[in-house]
């Protein structure tokens, strides 16, 4: 699908450093500094990255029932998701037909139609325009000018994989099963599990003063965890990490020791019942490219989206999940759950220091985009040259 904007165009310059990353020959070489605070660079992603193939959007667990309606903004484009009659989750752009207004400006649940505040004009829930009140004159609700099956909802390609809904903008990316065959081959164990979403207790925001891809490479390694995570470090330390070097679109590291003491009881979720030994100790922390980094373990997954709001401001949204009903919902998991969400929330929020510094810190002419260290930096590395790959094959 055609975005509707012109093309940004990147100087020589410009290009010319990001085919040195693309390479990937030298081992230490990073994203220049235009990549965080440039406004051309920001337009060029726009048209590459978040328009160019699938992004997390939100998640399943946003819309659970019939009529259930989500609005999310992504790049500078108003979305709407929208769990239809049927039971199935659609994505359509968030815009009336008639005069361009934004429908739907906050989380709710509508009954039949989805209704334009401004002059009435009502969608059902799988697009279609329904009514067009007075559009012929007063108390005359059709005209032979406005026709109606012309005008429904425009809807966005979308796809719900471990529990997170993606959107292709594109309109021409894979199947999102071969897009993310690879990661869906590694969490195999977990093929028939249910990936419920908790509920309030489970969820939280953040809002960042960072571009979106220091939250990105900040998840990407271990190196900063014994001195911005001890606590994180105590019981997953920074030699308790492997890289995950993945394919075009996700790079992460695994915890060989997770097992955190969530009460004194030593209490846990149920676990996803056949999973192999491997799962016995181990998490696998991800970043599937551009925007979600995602996590799982044998007892709960958790799922952070990136939705830029400007170049140099990041909003967070974080969902824990389970694999059970009683373990996402049930009144005796409570405490565990507010534990585990007090867990997850005291760690992301420890970077948000970090970033936003080194955020502050792409202003200043004494730095040219720094240098990666070519062992435990090689997961920003594998992001950085994927970056670069796809602002230049654009």
């Amino acid at each position: 699908m055609d975005s509707g904007f012109p093309n940004a165009v990147l100087s020589d310059e410009l290009t010319g450093q990001l085919r040195r990353v693309a390479e990937r020959r030298n081992l230490t070489a990073a994203l220049p500094n235009a990549a965080y605070v440039d406004p051309g660079f920001d337009r060029a992603e726009r048209d590459a990255i978040w328009r160019g193939g699938w992004i997390a959007i939100g998640f399943e667990a946003d819309v659970p029932r019939k009529g259930s309606m989500m609005p999310v903004d992504v790049a500078g484009l108003p979305l709407l998701m929208v769990r239809d009659r049927a039971g199935g989750l659609r994505v359509f752009h968030n815009v009336c037909r008639h005069r361009g207004l934004k429908l739907v400006d906050r989380p709710g649940r509508t009954g039949s139609v989805i209704r334009c505040p401004y002059h009435a004009w009502c969608y059902r829930l799988d697009g279609a325009l329904d009514r067009t009140p007075h559009a012929g004159g007063v108390g005359i609700d059709r005209h032979e000018a406005v026709v109606n099956d012309d005008l429904g909802l425009v809807e966005i390609r979308s796809a719900v994989w471990f529990g997170v809904v993606f959107a292709d903008l594109s309109g021409a990316a894979p199947e999102i099963g071969d897009a993310f065959a690879e990661m869906s081959a590694r969490w195999r164990d977990f093929g028939g599990a249910a990936f419920l979403g908790g509920g309030g207790d489970s969820t939280f925001e953040l809002t960042v003063n960072c571009n979106w891809k220091l939250a990105v490479e900040n998840y990407l390694e271990s190196y900063h965890l014994p001195s911005i995570h001890p606590g994180l470090n105590s019981y997953s330390r920074i030699e308790d990490h492997e890289l995950i070097h993945g394919g075009a679109g996700h790079a992460g590291q695994i915890s060989l020791v997770y097992s955190p003491a969530l009460d004194p009881e030593n209490r846990g979720f149920p676990k996803v019942e056949g999973l192999s030994d491997y799962w016995r100790t181990r998490a696998e922390y991800i970043a599937v490219y551009p925007n979600l980094l995602y996590a799982i373990h044998a007892d709960h997954w958790y799922g952070i989206l990136l939705i830029p709001q400007g170049q140099e401001r990041t909003l967070e949204r974080v969902r824990i999940g389970y694999f059970t009903e009683e373990a996402a919902a049930g009144a005796s998991f409570a405490g565990l759950r507010e534990a585990n969400t007090r867990l997850w929330r005291g760690v992301f929020e420890e970077d948000i220091d970090p970033v936003q510094r080194m955020q502050a810190g792409r202003h200043s002419p004494a730095f040219d985009g720094g240098v990666l260290t070519p062992v435990l930096e090689a997961t920003t590395r594998d992001f950085h040259a994927w970056t670069a790959e796809k602002l230049l094959g654009a």
